[in-house]
């Protein structure tokens, strides 16, 4: 989310005297997906939410992207009663193919695995923004400024005001909760001092859109080679997408040919099972980078989603750990506001902040270490690995193990996703 410079202000005395604008249980900084997926969590919660996203709708939601969703996601979704107009819109994945390069030991993981009909679901970024969008919209608990900016944030004892513009026009509003939802870059974050650890990988994505001459057959396929992981997830209308990870300097070149040069050298790393490729719209590179943020809570703030955390995109677990933050958060704030707590109050955020900061690290671990064994030919690395490919097809509790946790079902489950 773009916002105007942002200036922010700690102070330890008493709220100021009431100001102009509206009072709120809570503000979401940000209207993307994670942003809207809280504010829809939180519908029947007796909050009273204002939501700021600073995209008009219509860029919002034409972002040409498209995410793996996840089964413990898509049970979230389901809990908050949206997932019946997103699942039309999206596609199923019935098996996993996970593979080293050319080496012929593949690791299959099908739906009988964990007793499941499919093992997860790929969407469209606007397959998911557009029906969060519409059910925001109709919580009447919920307010959405959209499009407007932050200008400036001020915490203090018992409430946190925001000043908003809105087209030429200021307005301040003050709030128990201010979350920021507002991605990797977040204003927020860093206007209150948040530091976070990291590093930018050697490597860059290379994403796009392919038709396959052949049927995709709802597979998604992991594939692992020297330079970096290689996906192909299904979609609808038999069409794929591709996260091809590779160096930096290998990718830029890549994105630089054209179509007929950049299909032949897709080609050869897609393998020919799905026959002849057609490269549907244009495609995209970006850096990859892992970071933690030191906390997720001050007092009266809250991280959620890329604003928290980012990982390699092996695996597919960006977008769901940011669902999973909300869940948790949603959860921990609701019971607070029945309980007759401020949910602004550090004692309570700390209780979202330890459920989610390990289980986020240790996911941003695994995607580390798989990308790191599997991005090198160092000879007893690669042995490691292809041993541990071996594992995974001979020990059957391994393999559902490893499934479990690729999927989110591994670790605390909100209760949203217990209806």
């Amino acid at each position: 989310m773009a916002l105007t410079q942002l200036n922010q202000t700690i102070s330890p005395q008493p709220t100021p005297p009431d100001q102009r604008g509206y009072d709120y249980d809570l503000v979401i900084v940000g209207g993307g997906i994670v942003g809207l997926t809280l504010a829809s969590a939180l519908k029947d919660s007796g909050l009273n939410i204002l939501l700021i996203e600073a995209k008009v709708a219509s860029a919002a939601v034409a972002k040409g992207q498209a995410y793996a969703v996840h089964m413990l996601s898509a049970r979230i979704y389901k809990g908050i009663g949206i997932w019946d107009k997103i699942l039309p819109q999206i596609a199923k994945y019935r098996q996993i193919r996970l593979s080293d390069a050319d080496y012929p030991g593949v690791v299959e993981f099908e739906p009988n695995d964990i007793g499941t009909p499919e093992l997860g679901y790929v969407a469209e970024h606007q397959a998911l923004l557009e029906p969060l969008q519409e059910f925001v919209q109709n919580c009447p608990n919920v307010t959405y400024l959209c499009p407007a900016e932050v200008v400036s944030t001020s915490y203090h004892q018992d409430v946190v005001t925001i000043e908003i513009k809105i087209a030429d026009q200021l307005s301040t509003v003050r709030s128990k909760l201010l979350v920021a939802a507002d991605g990797s870059r977040s204003p927020i974050r860093q206007a209150a001092g948040i530091k976070t650890h990291g590093w930018k990988y050697w490597q860059s994505c290379i994403v796009a859109f392919v038709k396959p001459e052949k049927p995709h057959n709802n597979t998604a396929y992991e594939r692992f080679w020297p330079s970096g992981p290689f996906a192909i997830l299904p979609l609808p209308g038999n069409r794929c997408r591709i996260v091809w990870t590779a160096p930096h300097e290998e990718a830029k070149a890549l994105c630089a040919l054209n179509d007929e040069q950049f299909l032949q050298e897709l080609s050869q790393r897609f393998g020919n099972q799905m026959g002849k490729l057609e490269l549907l719209g244009d495609r995209f590179v970006f850096q990859v980078q892992l970071m933690q943020s030191d906390r997720y809570v001050l007092p009266r703030l809250a991280l959620v989603g890329d604003a928290a955390h980012n990982c390699h995109p092996v695996g597919g677990q960006g977008l769901n750990l940011g669902i999973r933050d909300v869940a948790a958060l949603a959860q921990v704030i609701q019971k607070a506001h029945q309980a007759g707590e401020d949910i602004g109050k550090i004692r309570v955020l700390k209780r979202y902040e330890r459920w989610r900061q390990i289980e986020n690290l240790t996911i941003l671990g695994f995607t580390d270490m798989l990308d790191r064994m599997f991005s090198n030919q160092f000879p007893p690395v690669v042995f490691v690995r292809r041993l541990g490919l071996w594992f995974l097809r001979a020990v059957p509790a391994l393999k559902v193990f490893m499934l479990k946790l690729m999927i989110g079902l591994k670790g605390r489950t909100p209760e949203l996703a217990k209806r």
